[in-house]
């Protein structure tokens, strides 16, 4: 049994939002959304596999050494809408009752993740406004030293993609042995993606309509890595989570992760 720790695509809702006088606003409502349900269930849905789905923001919160033990008990690790600075902040920066004292520091998210991929942890690197460069460069992943494990390369611009009629995925000119048991004909519009460029040594097994790379993999050490650079969840997969392959496509990502 593979053990997948699944960061992101969870959303918390404050309101609606009601001025009853220019003093008075009440937000009246409070509602948590696992966007990751589905492709949680979507990996577990073989009964092989165990899918941790951890909000963003717990993963921000881990205390010192709470990472480098994560990383060594779970064989696959997810981030999706996990913009860098979650890698690269820690909470206790913005505690002014520490300032003064011994200097702030501590272990480096991003060099563990680097690292463990190296020795042999495997990754999904998904899509999204807050993944790859994301909306305004919020991503940041192609500024951190993330990019040493994307199989792809990041946009320096905002790379969002968007359209409300929507894109397909479509196959690259490379033979496609990961996905050769997805049923692609009747795939739904998915309605946006992340642009990046092909990086030399990876291979693009998927790319949208005008070409840009939509699955990307490549080997880094002993550790491989799958990059999709659209969303697993809504909203730019608000009719891919229906889609009747959904859950064989992310098991073979999945299996081809998971292979010796």
């Amino acid at each position: 049994m593979a053990k997948i720790y699944y960061v992101g695509d969870w959303a918390v809702m404050l309101g609606p939002v009601f001025a009853e006088t220019p003093f008075n606003y009440a937000a009246k409502g409070t509602e948590i959304f696992n966007y990751g349900v589905w492709l949680k269930n979507a990996l577990e849905s073989t009964g092989e596999h165990q899918c941790d789905s951890i909000p963003t923001w717990d993963f921000y919160r881990n205390k010192p050494g709470a990472w480098e033990k994560i990383l060594a008990e779970y064989d696959v690790i997810i981030f999706s809408d996990v913009e860098a600075k979650n890698f690269q902040l820690d909470p206790s920066f913005f505690d002014r009752s520490k300032f003064g004292q011994e200097p702030l520091t501590f272990p480096d998210r991003v060099r563990l993740t680097v690292e463990a991929c190296h020795a042999g942890t495997h990754f999904m690197f998904l899509g999204g406004w807050l993944s790859f460069n994301g909306e305004m460069g919020k991503g940041g992943w192609g500024r951190t030293r993330l990019r040493e494990i994307l199989p792809c390369e990041c946009l320096a611009v905002e790379d969002l993609r968007e359209s409300t009629e929507g894109f397909h995925l479509e196959q690259s000119a490379l033979p496609n042995d990961i996905f050769s048991q997805v049923d692609f004909s009747k795939i739904p519009p998915i309605l946006g993606y992340n642009i990046v460029q092909p990086r030399a040594g990876c291979d693009v097994i998927l790319q949208w309509p005008d070409g840009d790379p939509a699955i990307c993999v490549g080997e880094f050490g002993k550790g491989r890595v799958l990059a999709y650079t659209s969303d697993p969840a809504p909203h730019w997969g608000c009719n891919f989570v229906y889609w009747s392959e959904y859950e064989k496509f992310w098991i073979c990502a999945l299996q081809w992760l998971l292979q010796k």
